[in-house]
């Protein structure tokens, strides 16, 4: 069975125009943050279903900044929520270029392994007059399974 998900050939000019372009985009979005996991664990998260509360209380806070001392609200919320609104569209879009990336990997990973197998099976076939002995071999180790340990065979 032959099998061609993708074909994609990308030139020399174009990767590098896509290295460039990904330079840009790590230049211009220097200020992202990374997080462990124990941060990310324990951070207070603004989930779908708290975001429309969040919004409220920043437009309270801006409509009203009195109300709140300046000391309970030390960061700048009112412009996180601004820039989490600017900035959402953008991560959308890398999400789905990142995703297209992911499955072309698998695509061409998997178009490969399917002539690989293809390529080894004949190659089981007809190899063995042809001297090619040791690199079915080589190939073949792919496929060895590995002994059971000690104790298992013990037991």
């Amino acid at each position: 069975m032959t099998q061609n998900i993708v074909s994609l050939n990308l030139t020399d000019a174009q990767l590098q125009a896509v290295d460039a372009a990904l330079g840009e985009l790590e230049t211009q979005l220097g200020g992202l943050v990374a997080l462990s996991v124990p941060q990310k664990r324990s951070l207070r998260k603004m989930g779908e279903k708290s975001e429309a509360f969040c919004r409220q209380a920043m437009l309270l806070l801006q409509q009203s900044p009195e109300l709140v001392p300046a000391n309970v609200v030390a960061a700048r919320p009112v412009e996180d929520l601004a820039m989490l609104d600017k900035l959402r569209p953008r991560l959308l879009r890398l999400t789905r270029l990142a995703e297209r990336g992911a499955d072309t990997d698998i695509a061409l990973g998997s178009d490969v392994m399917v002539a690989a197998l293809q390529v080894y099976g004949q190659l089981k076939l007809t190899g063995a007059g042809e001297g090619l002995q040791a690199l079915r071999r080589d190939l073949g180790t792919r496929f060895a399974r590995s002994s059971k340990p000690e104790e298992t065979k013990a037991a």
